[in-house]
């Protein structure tokens, strides 16, 4: 089995950002502890960060007929991108929205996503263990379909 994990604009400068909202892990941390949980599922992960809204779309075309499933933390587009919805649409491929903070306890803005409607689920507010509770349940979904 195939994960792709898709990390939206800011997440590169995670440990340096807003600590009090994002915790102090920077993403290489949270992608290699993320790889080790998923080889110990036995699937392999794939991962990409981009603060491109067009490079998302793009990665998010390309996984057609290679990737079984996406985490998707899209960062700010989660509240703005309707072409990364419709990439996510288009592909046909289940996916989980995640994010490290609690977006409905933040600004007004936030409590607005234009891809959870459309996702399998949607885990926040748990900080880095979101990734790897979003893979969990993710798998969870595409084991029982394959059954």
């Amino acid at each position: 089995m195939h994960l792709l994990l898709i990390n939206g604009p800011n997440l590169n400068l995670l440990g340096q950002r807003e600590r009090d909202i994002y915790g102090s892990a920077t993403l290489d941390s949270i992608e290699r502890d993320l790889q080790i949980k998923a080889k110990d599922e036995n699937v392999s992960l794939e991962c990409f960060q981009s603060n491109s809204e067009g490079a998302i779309v793009d990665c998010i075309h390309n996984a057609i007929n290679k990737i079984d499933g996406i985490l998707i933390n899209a960062g700010a587009y989660t509240h703005t991108s309707i072409a990364i919805r419709d990439a996510l649409l288009s592909v046909h491929i289940p996916y989980v929205e995640l994010h490290l903070s609690n977006t409905y306890a933040r600004e007004e803005f936030r409590h607005n996503s234009f891809i959870s409607d459309k996702a399998i689920g949607l885990v926040c507010g748990f900080g880095e263990t979101s990734y790897e509770l979003a893979m969990r349940g993710l798998l969870n979904v595409l084991r029982k379909v394959k059954k």
